[in-house]
């Protein structure tokens, strides 16, 4: 029997790796240029845009990609993974490693880190989003093998869905709410690779008009073959924390904050 063609999981996940590096690279460096510089980031008048400025919103479209493809790929990895609480607790443990990074990035001045001030809890990084994204669906995944009434089972997915996304909202975590409610939407639809991602497309363009780039993601969804690929486990997981660590030092380092 002839192998699919296309591209393998660890592809898609490198190409959110590198969307994802290349928005954040927008979202630290070339922002704090931008405010360092006195220059507006406001799209009112595009005769006077400045150059840096149309770069930092192409650099943020182009990062549009990454969440996507992490939303659907997290809900694959729980119907292949050999134990749904390790998976969660593996989320959690880096949500919390993650946070210093994240705040060092995009939170704290250099004035704030020099004087050892090296957390806040104004908004939280998006392993927090996907970890409880992640339990929202392992208990709706326990509800759909479960032998409970069809009609109760979607009361209690309603319920489940609407704490997850309460709690996102609560504790201002990356994506928020909507983050939460993409990855519902991607397990809703997880054997529709290409319906998944239009549909996680349009919870996130309600978020933000920015998400529109989202939607290029179909287009890697069709070209997805299902297998694994590279045993790349681990690389999201440290690569978040490090590249947002290397990242805010950069910019403490250019006094650009």
């Amino acid at each position: 029997m002839e192998e699919k063609q296309g591209i393998t999981g660890s592809t898609l996940k490198l190409i959110a790796l590198i969307s994802m590096l290349i928005d954040h690279i927008g979202a630290t460096v070339v922002k704090a240029y931008i405010i360092n510089q006195g220059y507006s980031l406001q799209l009112t008048d595009f005769s006077s845009i400045q150059p840096v400025v149309l770069l930092y919103y192409c650099l943020r479209l182009i990062g549009r990609l990454a969440f996507p493809i992490f939303v659907i790929l997290l809900v694959e990895g729980l119907q292949h993974t050999r134990s749904k609480w390790k998976y969660l607790l593996r989320m959690l443990i880096f949500a919390i490693i993650s946070e210093i990074p994240f705040d060092i990035a995009f939170k704290l001045s250099k004035t704030d880190v020099l004087s050892g001030k090296i957390v806040e809890f104004s908004s939280q990084n998006v392993f927090f989003t996907l970890a409880i994204g992640l339990g929202v669906i392992i208990g709706m995944k326990m509800l759909d093998e479960s032998d409970i009434p069809v009609f109760a089972s979607l009361i209690l997915k309603f319920l489940i869905g609407g704490c997850g996304m309460l709690l996102a909202e609560c504790l201002h975590t990356d994506y928020g709410a909507w983050g939460v409610l993409a990855i519902i939407v991607a397990y809703t639809f997880k054997a529709q690779k290409e319906i998944s991602a239009i549909m996680v497309g349009i919870v996130l363009v309600l978020n933000h008009w920015m998400e529109i780039a989202a939607f290029p993601v179909v287009f890697f969804m069709r070209a997805y073959n299902g297998k694994r690929g590279w045993n790349m486990k681990w690389l999201f997981y440290i690569f978040y924390p490090v590249h947002l660590l290397l990242l805010g030092l950069l910019c403490i380092l250019l006094n650009l904050k």
